[in-house]
């Protein structure tokens, strides 16, 4: 399943290449609210406020990002107008996750060097559980996006989803989150243009589709015995209609696939 997921992204985000970037470019221009305006503004309240703005707009706009890119991995496209009703219906889940993140990231910076720096095994203690925490939220909620757009538009629901699907798939989930953190990592090297935080969007949306295809799978085969299947999802059967789908490819197709 891993192998196919990686292979689908790879499809979709190389058939829609100049919306990923056109996205990222988006996000790279979004991000120079909070990285250089506040810097010229002398009035310091002023200038925290434009970067909290600034950095929120970030989030919606990411939010907008992944309602769009669902269209990509359900094997469709997006177009500017799509996008604009996307922001319109993605700002609230933006705020939001923006907000949360902030407090995650608090919590990495200020709570935990603070017990830390008590120096006593209780204070240890804390901080451990804190930044395994941290690690935990930040694992679950990597979906977060993905789960707005496919399966909730209630937030608490969204929430609560996100930590059922690493519960319920933690090795899965772990491997998302290295996943991204590889994406990013490369796009740093290329500017964040390409795959940037599109492409990381795209492979979550991707992810979480192929998964859900389990549930549909196990909803339709239940367990003789409880728990019975859940170890034993037969992916080659599962996955037969997306491989027919994706089909395959040689370079000339990637490269001119108008001689097809």
């Amino acid at each position: 399943m891993i192998g196919f997921l990686l292979k689908k992204t790879f499809y979709d985000g190389w058939d829609n290449l100049i919306r990923l970037i056109l996205i990222n470019l988006g996000f790279l221009v979004s991000l120079t609210i909070p990285v250089f305006v506040p810097g010229v503004i002398p009035f310091l309240p002023a200038s925290l406020l434009v970067f909290a703005l600034g950095i929120l707009w970030c989030f919606v706009y990411l939010s907008a990002a992944a309602l769009s890119l669902k269209a990509v991995s359900n094997y469709g496209s997006f177009g500017f107008a799509d996008f604009w009703n996307n922001i319109k219906a993605g700002w609230k889940p933006g705020l939001v996750i923006g907000v949360v993140v902030f407090l995650l990231f608090m919590m990495l910076w200020q709570v935990i060097p603070f017990y830390l720096s008590m120096g006593s095994l209780f204070g240890f203690l804390l901080a451990a559980v804190i930044f395994w925490t941290f690690m935990l939220a930040v694992t679950s909620l990597q979906f977060f996006f993905a789960v707005r757009a496919r399966l909730d538009t209630d937030l608490r629901k969204v929430f609560r989803k996100c930590f059922y699907i690493f519960f319920d798939n933690p090795g899965f989930a772990i491997f998302c989150l290295f996943n991204t953190v590889v994406t990013l990592v490369i796009s740093i090297f290329l500017a964040m243009i390409i795959p940037g935080p599109a492409g990381a969007l795209l492979f979550l949306d991707e992810a979480l589709r192929l998964r859900l295809l389990k549930y549909d799978w196990l909803e339709e085969n239940p367990d003789p015995e409880p728990g019975s299947k859940r170890r034993q999802i037969p992916w080659d059967a599962i996955l037969i209609e997306e491989r027919e789908k994706i089909g395959t490819r040689t370079l000339k197709n990637f490269i001119f696939p108008w001689k097809d």
